[in-house]
């Protein structure tokens, strides 16, 4: 894959993440790739703290701008830009 779909790529679920990963250009690529796995587990965790009827509300309000910060990185990737996600954005886990 190129740079600009594996941007893209990496933001559509840890399984899009992972296939960006195995097969696209990882070093032109490492800034969306980290904000694509923090997103994406960010979402996974936020998904199931809704099923815990004592938080269930906060979790879904985090979990909507959750998905607006995804929206975000996914239109940063297409526009070419490595603009950091609020909030999400300054968590290193590639190196």
């Amino acid at each position: 894959m190129d740079k600009k779909t594996t941007d893209v790529v990496a933001y559509f679920t840890i399984f899009g993440w992972i296939a960006a990963y195995a097969t696209g250009d990882r070093e032109a690529s490492r800034f969306h790739l980290n904000q694509g796995l923090v997103i994406n587990l960010t979402l996974i965790v936020l998904t199931i703290l809704t099923r815990i009827p004592l938080i269930r509300i906060i979790a879904g309000i985090l979990e909507f701008v959750a998905v607006m910060l995804w929206i975000m990185g996914i239109l940063y990737a297409v526009r070419e830009q490595e603009n950091e996600i609020p909030l999400l954005g300054g968590i290193r886990l590639l190196n």
